[in-house]
């Protein structure tokens, strides 16, 4: 099956995919925060720029990026999380991913369920599984619990209606020039994600990875 690079506004299904791939068509989630994370643990002067809270210039974060695809077995499908977000970076990563087989998939959803799924949505810090307290089809078996590990689930403290407003904003700013980017180049493809139970956007999402 092909990587995938999502292009989802907030709350739009991009964690609850990239779980679905890795766990039933054997993923690679490479997240950059996650990356950078790990990587800052040994790199004194990483750490220091994400405790500044300043953004990370491209070349670290990309560089980062293109070492841990390259690490990575030559049939391993690999889910890019957090990149691109702007056009600069976009060219970048076409020179690291360059001879790769992979496609950009852009989550179409409706802004009214978008806000439903953010003000609702709660993850497990411990292994990661993500919930949803206003969709009945992903609520935890027991209110506030991780079904898998049984921790306590935590919601983003951002995960407000205002906030919500300002980052989609943002996103259709910044990532909008993305999605005509891919079209021009033939590899974007657009799924709806605004069925409850995901069960079809699932089925498509592999129609797509497979085709």
């Amino acid at each position: 099956m092909k990587s995938v690079i999502f292009i989802a506004p907030p709350a739009g299904g991009k964690g609850t995919l990239s779980e679905y791939l890795v766990q039933n068509y054997s993923y690679e989630h490479l997240s950059t925060g996650e990356l950078l994370r790990n990587k800052a643990i040994n790199d004194s002067h990483l750490n220091e720029m994400l405790k500044s809270g300043n953004l990370i210039p491209d070349e670290i974060m990309l560089d980062i990026i293109k070492d841990s695809i390259e690490k990575l077995p030559d049939d391993k499908p690999f889910i890019l999380d957090g990149v691109p977000r702007t056009l600069q970076q976009a060219k970048v990563l076409d020179i690291i991913l360059e001879g790769l087989s992979y496609v950009v998939v852009y989550i179409d959803v409706d802004e009214d369920i978008l806000l439903k799924r953010l003000l609702g949505r709660c993850t497990c810090p411990k292994c990661h599984k993500t919930y949803n307290k206003n969709i009945l089809a992903f609520k935890p078996k027991v209110d506030g619990i991780c079904d898998v590990c049984q921790t306590k689930l935590s919601s983003r403290s951002d995960d407000t209606e205002e906030t919500f407003k300002i980052r989609l904003q943002q996103y259709k700013e910044c990532t909008y020039p993305l999605i005509e980017y891919y079209k021009k180049m033939g590899r974007l493809k657009v799924i709806s994600n605004n069925a409850v139970d995901q069960t079809s956007t699932k089925e498509c999402l592999v129609g797509v990875l497979s085709d």
